[in-house]
């Protein structure tokens, strides 16, 4: 059964809220320049396309880290988690790389 008006408006609301959790967290200024890499930087540590997916996977990662205030232990293990991928995108980010 498709969603209602008010039932959509709802998701929105909370994915709204989630948002602006993440950017206003603990991890806002790695949020931030992670999704600031460009297309070229992340293709340089991720040249297989199917890799692509590890980076959509990290800034959500980060953007539950920021947005819940993980500990840094706790964000490290969370990438860790994702594997080497992961981990070769992560070190872009000086404050993220410096956690490894």
């Amino acid at each position: 059964m498709p969603e209602t008006r008010e039932q959509r408006r709802q998701r929105l609301k909370e994915l709204a809220k989630k948002a602006d959790e993440s950017f206003n967290g603990k991890y806002k200024k790695e949020l931030d320049q992670l999704m600031k890499l460009s297309k070229d930087q992340i293709e340089a540590v991720i040249p297989d396309t199917e890799d692509t997916r590890t980076y959509s996977i990290l800034l959500k990662v980060i953007e539950e880290a920021s947005r819940k205030n993980l500990t840094q232990a706790e964000l490290v293990e969370d990438i860790k988690e994702l594997g080497d991928t992961a981990i070769k995108i992560a070190k872009k980010i000086p404050t993220l790389a410096s956690l490894f």
